[in-house]
């Protein structure tokens, strides 16, 4: 009797997958338990295990397609001889495709109708990209004869000048000796005019999002559209904070910057609870978080994902650095489980190590902070009323101003700010 294998749905926030990988081929039989095939989330790829025995029969969403949750995705029979003609593939039926833009004299309305008011709430523009320029000539090129004497010719051909770039300024603008002077030394002279490439200006190509690209695009579009974001940046010393780690890479533990921020942000969470909070944008009520889960922002090709340290403050600065090891290489093989990426009170992201002095994140609902970390960079600074060298670190908080005032989020980088300084405190 044939049977149906449908999308299944891995994660909570999983509306549609890709098949990423087909591991078993059409004809081949398949045990309870055995990996039929990978699909990438919109969180990681996941291998997907038969839940009953049978033979693949048909393959109707192939690798690199889409299927939402619990669309049919292949055919199954508990025999190899069964036919499955006539059979009607069971679960939910796909998207329906976009309907294609009417012509202008098909969706003339009456002005009136025009002036409707619109009540849907609020929508995003239509962008599209502009289409290729045709029979584009650049402005600056030039071909021909270029009037010019014969002195200015001989000069140019020295000097490495194209004609074409300088301004004559003799009889019918005809170059002279003296107009070589001025042409731009900017300018890759040297090399000649460049052949114009055969590409139109303005050509582009189009490519789909990954699950985990659109559901990222979805939630950070929501949360900078609907969340009233605000801002507080403070500086922070971190002379010590180098020595302490250099000390402890000495006696053969190797920390990173990172590692004494999240310690730092967990032990001030305890102080500040305000900070780790949420918001519920369903009930309209606020969130507390009774433990201290901070998530990591860990860039993928693909996209972002925050693995998360569960009861960050009741751990050491050793085993939140080899927890963030840990995690951020499970995270980059697309191996985390549900439970190591979902949820989390608090976030941050770090972009020090690409040499970022500041930047401002966009918070990740339902939590209602998320803390910036930059660079550490030398720094002129004043000390006892002397200029001097010193390295800074700069940490911005993105607070959601529903949850967390301007005052409660600057308090709690001053705590931070005092941890960073006094980096013994971060070993008790």
């Amino acid at each position: 009797m044939p049977f149906t294998l449908t999308m299944p749905k891995l994660s909570p926030t999983m509306e549609e997958g890709t098949i990423a990988k087909w591991r078993k081929k059409e004809g081949d039989f398949v045990k309870v338990g055995e990996v039929i095939l990978e699909i990438a989330t919109d969180k990681a790829t996941v291998e997907h295990a038969a839940l009953d025995a049978g033979y693949l029969r048909k393959i109707i969403i192939k690798e690199g397609e889409s299927a939402i949750v619990n669309q049919p995705i292949g055919i199954f029979t508990e025999k190899k001889d069964e036919s499955i003609e006539g059979y009607k593939p069971e679960g939910a039926a796909p998207k329906a495709a976009a309907p294609a833009a009417a012509k202008p004299a098909e969706t003339a309305a009456p002005a009136a109708a025009a002036a409707a008011p619109v009540t849907g709430g609020l929508a995003q523009p239509a962008f599209a990209p502009e289409p290729p320029l045709k029979n584009y000539e650049f402005p600056t090129a030039q071909s021909g004869y270029i009037a010019a004497s014969p002195l200015a010719k001989k000069l140019a051909k020295e000097k490495g000048i194209d004609l074409a770039t300088v301004k004559g300024s003799g009889p019918g603008h005809r170059v002279v000796s003296s107009d070589l002077d001025l042409g731009q030394p900017d300018l890759p002279v040297t090399f000649g005019r460049q052949e114009r490439p055969e590409v139109a200006p303005g050509t582009f190509e189009e490519e789909k999002l990954s699950p985990m690209r659109k559901v990222i695009a979805q939630r950070l579009q929501a949360a900078k559209t609907f969340i009233p974001h605000f801002y507080v940046t403070m500086e922070v010393r971190a002379e010590k904070l180098l020595d302490a780690r250099e000390q402890l890479k000495h006696l053969g533990h190797r920390v990173s910057v990172n590692d004494f921020v999240v310690r730092a942000s967990a032990l001030a969470l305890r102080q500040h609870p305000e900070v780790n909070s949420g918001f519920n944008s369903v009930n309209q009520t606020l969130i507390r978080f009774k433990t201290i889960d901070i998530s990591i922002a860990v860039a993928l090709p693909d996209g972002l994902i925050t693995p998360i340290v569960r009861h960050a403050d009741f751990k050491n600065l050793g085993e939140i650095s080899a927890e963030i090891k840990h995690l951020a290489q499970k995270a980059k093989d697309h191996k985390l489980a549900q439970e190591e990426y979902t949820g989390g009170s608090f976030t941050i992201s770090n972009l020090g190590m690409y040499g970022v002095s500041d930047f401002v994140g966009i918070i990740n609902p339902p939590q209602a902070a998320l803390l910036a970390v930059g660079a550490i960079e030398d720094r002129a600074v004043v000390e006892d009323h002397h200029v001097v060298p010193g390295k800074v670190l700069r940490l911005t908080l993105s607070g959601d101003h529903r949850v967390i005032d301007g005052a409660v989020g600057a308090q709690f980088l001053l705590t931070v700010k005092k941890f960073l300084e006094n980096p013994a405190s971060l070993l008790m």
